[in-house]
């Protein structure tokens, strides 16, 4: 019985999710559409609680999208961003103190999938930050000034999701997005965050669906 109530509230918040969603897209034409498998997922969290009433992310590796929810489900606004150039679900043992001292080896750069509890913060240079999980020195940031700037704007703006792997592991947003949604819901309290994993056979104990599910998400 409890089975049959989470999946008929969950097809109610995924229609409630849907419609959210047109209304966004309607007012803002260039803003992406959140993935079928970040609204499927969000419907389950609210239908679980899972979030434990607080706001949630949604990023969706494989359209290199991440979207924002407030913590009574309203869905906020979705950006295009820039993932770890490594394809992989997990981090590379070590790669915290490494990414502090500036000394990433290649394969470092992964962006890990999972359920993460977010908070605000600053990294080693002072910058403000959304720490995801600080013990890997993962987090959401703004696209940064300095030489690759020019190129990554540009990968942020394309259409081809494998563009955008570009960076040592954080999650890299446009500076306009992080300051104007970002900032204002996980800059200023804790969080959830969930990382969709990339691959198909990827199962994670944290995340609310089996290997099996994630299959048809």
């Amino acid at each position: 019985m409890r089975h049959g109530i989470l999946r008929w509230a969950a097809l109610h918040l995924l229609i409630a999710l849907g419609a959210g969603l047109s209304g966004a897209a309607a007012s803002s034409a260039t803003a992406p559409a959140p993935t079928l498998a970040a609204r499927q997922l969000a419907a389950l969290i609210l239908a679980t609680g899972n979030h434990a009433q607080q706001p949630f992310a949604i990023v969706d590796k494989r359209a290199a999208l991440l979207t924002l929810f407030s913590a009574e489900g309203h869905l906020l606004a979705s950006s295009s961003v820039l993932l770890g150039s490594v394809v992989g679900d997990h981090s590379v043992p070590g790669v915290g103190d490494r990414a502090q001292s500036g000394q990433l080896r290649p394969g470092d750069a992964t962006t890990p999938a999972g359920r993460f509890r977010s908070a605000p913060g600053h990294n080693h240079t002072g910058e403000s930050v959304i720490w995801v999980d600080p013990d890997t020195a993962f987090a959401i940031h703004r696209l940064r000034p300095g030489r690759a700037h020019a190129d990554r704007a540009r990968r942020l703006a394309a259409r081809d999701p494998a563009r955008k792997r570009v960076s040592a592991g954080c999650i890299v947003v446009p500076v306009a997005f992080y300051e104007s949604f970002v900032q204002p819901l996980l800059g200023r309290q804790e969080g959830v965050v969930y990382v969709l994993p990339e691959r198909s056979d990827a199962a994670h104990a944290d995340l609310p669906f089996t290997a099996e599910q994630w299959r048809t998400l």
